[in-house]
């Protein structure tokens, strides 16, 4: 029997050709990519989908309403003093119903107090009440408490909205801090209010003026907010 023998050369080509006749587009190149695929989609998956220590992709900006451990670590404070300003105990103390304080679930804190000079009437007192622990956004919580303080002093819608304006320096608290002014002339009833992460507060200032009050509640929020 004659047999032929195929130089070396010729041998390998064809064993190449033979390979490529037996792959096909599935397990061929594409195969590659695909694996390709698969490695940078499982990464990016472990890295922001698994992992529990950062938002998941797409989870957006962070929202007021769920704030962070330092902003739930601030809470209102039943404060004996308020900006030298003195609570009011006794039958003049105000009751935690004065005005509404929208909805208050576990874990929140309401206080609400009264503070005046030494010697003066309960009328002149400084009335706040302010809420930590405050699940949505903060700015809306302090707009409802605005309206609440409007009804407490019986402002009449027919007379138009007072207009918040912010205050220059909200102290070293920092957050939102802004005041309106109650009245028709350029003293009388000025209602201040604070938002920040997590706390939300506000007062009214009687016979007062928009600068005096935002001055004042400035000085009374760094003994209400610890």
């Amino acid at each position: 029997m004659r047999v032929t023998r195929i130089p070396a050369l010729t041998a390998a080509v064809l064993a190449l050709v033979l390979l490529a006749g037996c792959r096909t587009d599935g397990l061929g190149g594409g195969h590659g990519r695909s694996s390709k695929g698969t490695s940078k989609g499982s990464s990016r998956g472990i890295s922001k989908g698994s992992s529990g220590t950062g938002p998941s992709a797409g989870s957006g900006k962070t929202r007021t309403a769920r704030p962070s451990a330092t902003a739930r670590a601030r809470r209102v404070v039943d404060a004996a003093t308020a900006g030298g300003l003195a609570r009011v105990t006794g039958p003049d103390a105000p009751g935690d119903t004065v005005i509404d304080p929208g909805e208050m679930r576990g874990g929140m804190r309401l206080v609400v107090n009264g503070y005046a000079r030494s010697g003066a009437g309960s009328g002149d007192a400084v009335l706040v009440v302010a809420v930590d622990n405050v699940p949505e956004e903060t700015t809306g919580r302090r707009e409802h408490l605005w309206r609440g303080m409007l009804d407490h002093i019986r402002w009449d819608d027919d007379r138009g909205r007072p207009e918040a304006r912010p205050v220059d320096d909200p102290g070293a608290l920092g957050g939102s801090v802004e005041c309106m002014l109650a009245s028709l002339g350029k003293d009388g009833d000025v209602i201040c209010g604070w938002a920040d992460a997590g706390t939300v507060g506000v007062a009214h200032f009687p016979g007062s003026t928009p600068a005096e009050a935002a001055k004042l509640f400035v000085a009374m929020r760094a003994d209400l907010e610890k």
